[in-house]
């Protein structure tokens, strides 16, 4: 499967052109369109940012078939049960294509600058709370839930999600940090990317071990998607997709295009869409 991936701000921030470019995305043979959940960035204070559940909508009424998603939502700056209506509306909005990509995020000003944790440790814990909150709250059902951060007295909220038995959930986290790479074993996929001081990128071998520690943990039953990134330019098709190839032979089920806003302009990232995957 193949997927883009864009940001929700800068020349990102109008939802029609968000709506023009899941269309588009669509239209040239991707299988997905994901949006970063940002705030607020260090490096792009001056920028405009829109709200990611807003230009997933629009990117849903504008396609039919291809899956759609945050890449990520850090859920210890979301309430988990506003979280619980808004996915489980664009889920039947969508017809049953929407994935949950979740993090914990890094950026204080997205955190402690606006009276939330910025404690590693505790975002991660209102992480794995909130995801269990969600799955509960998601299945329609009468749902309680005492933890260290959400308490829940018996509740039940309509409708359940329209995917069965759930909306599909991925974790994305620096590689080899363990807690991440842990949790997505507890749920649907991994979307693994490179420590700071590395390339951003991992290799195909990199995903290989990936693969076997998840099957030990997992076994093959159920499925797991692993998610690769990266760049290609559309223009060298046989090339491209033998690269691409390699991560797909290494255990990936995903290769994601990432429109980062230092590489790419709108107009870039819209003329790279239009080329199509590198299949």
């Amino acid at each position: 499967m193949y997927g883009v991936y864009v940001p929700n701000h800068g020349d990102f921030f109008d939802t029609r052109f968000i709506a023009q470019l899941a269309k588009e995305t669509e239209e040239a043979g991707w299988d997905g369109f994901f949006v970063w959940d940002h705030i607020a960035h260090p490096h792009y204070l001056d920028k405009p940012f829109a709200d990611p559940w807003v230009h997933l909508t629009a990117a849903a009424l504008a396609t039919e078939k291809i899956k759609l998603g945050p890449m990520v939502t850090p859920i210890s700056r979301r309430r988990p049960w506003k979280l619980a209506k808004e996915t489980v509306t664009l889920d039947h909005l969508s017809g049953g294509r929407l994935i949950l990509g979740v993090g914990l995020g890094t950026h204080p000003v997205e955190f402690s600058n606006l009276g939330e944790s910025g404690e590693p440790k505790v975002r991660a814990e209102m992480l794995d709370e909130g995801l269990a909150v969600l799955a509960g709250l998601w299945q329609g059902e009468t749902f309680e839930y005492h933890g260290s951060h959400f308490d829940i007295a018996p509740t039940q909220l309509l409708p359940a999600t329209l995917q069965k038995p759930r909306i599909p959930i991925w974790v994305a986290g620096i590689w080899p940090k363990k807690g991440p790479f842990a949790r997505s074993c507890r749920w649907d996929g991994y979307f693994p990317l490179g420590g700071i001081r590395d390339s951003r990128f991992l290799v195909p071998e990199t995903f290989s071990e990936i693969r076997n520690l998840a099957m030990e943990k997992r076994g093959n039953e159920v499925p797991y998607d692993l998610v690769a990134s990266g760049y290609t330019t559309g223009t060298k098709k046989s090339e491209e997709s033998a690269f691409v190839q390699e991560f797909a032979d290494a255990g990936a089920t995903w290769w994601m295009e990432a429109m980062d806003p230092w590489m790419f302009t709108g107009a870039q990232s819209q003329a790279r869409i239009r080329l199509g995957p590198p299949r």
